[in-house]
Order: C-alpha cells, then structure tokens, then sequence
C-alpha cells in the first residue's frame, strides 16, 4: 500500500528569515492525520535566509538528522561541538537527557536548504551525543546509499533506533530498488527533480508511506534526489 503525501499539503512555518515546511505536526502546525510515521516523528523541510539561523534551543529524547541539500549550516551545541555542515555531509545529534543547540546560515548573501529529521530513539535518557560524517558523491549515483542505521554499518552514522535512511541521486531514467523486510514499513521522501513510484509522479517536496510491501522501486523522470526512511 501506497500513500502519497503531496508538497502542497504540508504545513508551513514562515518567518521574515525561515521557510519551513512540515510532513509531520510541529510547533503550531498540528495534524491529527499526519503526527508521524512509525519512529519517523519530523521531516522538515527548511529554507533559512542569509546570516540567520535557530538561536540556542533545547530537545530531549530524540535522535536529530540533518541533511544540507544547498548551502552550509553552523552548529555550536553544548556537548562543545561547533562544525560546518554542507551537502553530502550528515549530522547526527542525540538529545538524550538534554542537549541545547544553536544552527545558523553563515553566509551573508547564500540561502541555505536542509532537511531536519527526527527519528524517535529506541529509549528514551539516552546519554547525549554527536557524529557527523561526509559520504562520498559516487556513492550515491543511481544507488542507495546508506547514511544512518543502529551501530552505523557499513560507513553510516550510529542512529540509536530500528531504522536505516538512506539517499539516492537518480539519473533520468534510472530506477533503483529497495527489498522490504515482513513488517517493516518505509517513507520515500523525494529531496529534488521528478520520479515515478509505481507508476505515480512525484516532485520535489512530496513523500510516501509504504506498508506491505516486498519492494520499494523508483525511477527517475529528471535527475532527483529522493531520501528512503526503512522502520521497524
């Protein structure tokens, strides 16, 4: 079974410096229909204007991915970490018992595009922690690539929940596959370009849920960027 979550229908966060748009509910956007997916909680994506960016905030109980699809993020946290983030690169916070965070667009005239992700742990008071890790492009070229998963497998960043994410960049027409295990269900986010999901066209922005399926097949209409999220 296939469900499609289309852009238009997100919600929407809009500041003078942030455009956010929202999969799941998340600050005042509420949505019964759409709270979350499995352990998949938020999937935001957000666009932050010119030397502006997130002040110090703090989250608790959960594991934080962030994506840079254009542009450079700065983050400064208080387990004394402070890093560029730029495309091809994912970060991984723990919140765990407590962590606070600032993240902030540090180019005076560049835009910077990210998708934030937050993916429920499988405990909660875990100790708070840090990774980050740049994957290489060829990787990912027409292929999964594997960026986040328990124990960080295969060169992916330690995620502390049942869940692999993963990213393809698609030529036009390409199509990469994905096996689903029994019981495990999968969230196709499509990052840029167009592709086809059994036989239905997405575009940049929309996502699916897929339950009860074997395999998760995707072509390429233009070349695109699409995001898999396989949970438990």
């Amino acid at each position: 079974m296939i469900t499609l979550r289309p852009a238009a229908e997100r919600g929407t966060t809009r500041l003078d410096w942030l455009d956010s748009r929202h999969v799941f509910s998340f600050g005042d956007y509420v949505d019964p229909r759409h709270r979350h997916f499995r352990a998949l909680r938020v999937l935001n994506e957000d666009f932050v204007a010119p030397a502006r960016g997130f002040e110090t905030h703090g989250h608790r109980d959960m594991e934080i991915l962030t994506w840079v699809l254009a542009g450079e993020l700065q983050h400064e946290d208080s387990l004394g970490n402070g890093s560029a983030i730029r495309p091809g690169e994912l970060q991984r916070m723990t919140a765990g018992t407590g962590v606070t965070h600032s993240e902030r667009n540090p180019s005076p005239d560049r835009p910077l595009h990210l998708l934030q992700i937050w993916i429920l742990p499988e405990r909660k008071g875990l100790p708070p922690g840090y990774e980050q890790r740049a994957f290489a492009p060829e990787g990912r070229r027409n292929r999964w690539q594997l960026l986040a998963a328990r124990g960080g497998r295969d060169g992916a960043v330690h995620c502390n929940c049942d869940a692999d994410v993963l990213v393809c960049v698609l030529q036009p027409g390409a199509t990469v596959r994905y096996p689903l295990r029994p019981g495990r269900g999968a969230w196709l986010a499509v990052a840029r370009g167009e592709v086809t999901l059994a036989g239905r066209r997405l575009v940049a922005g929309d996502g699916a849920a897929i339950e009860h399926e074997t395999e998760v097949a995707v072509t390429a209409v233009t070349e695109a960027e699409v995001l898999l999220f396989d949970l438990e």
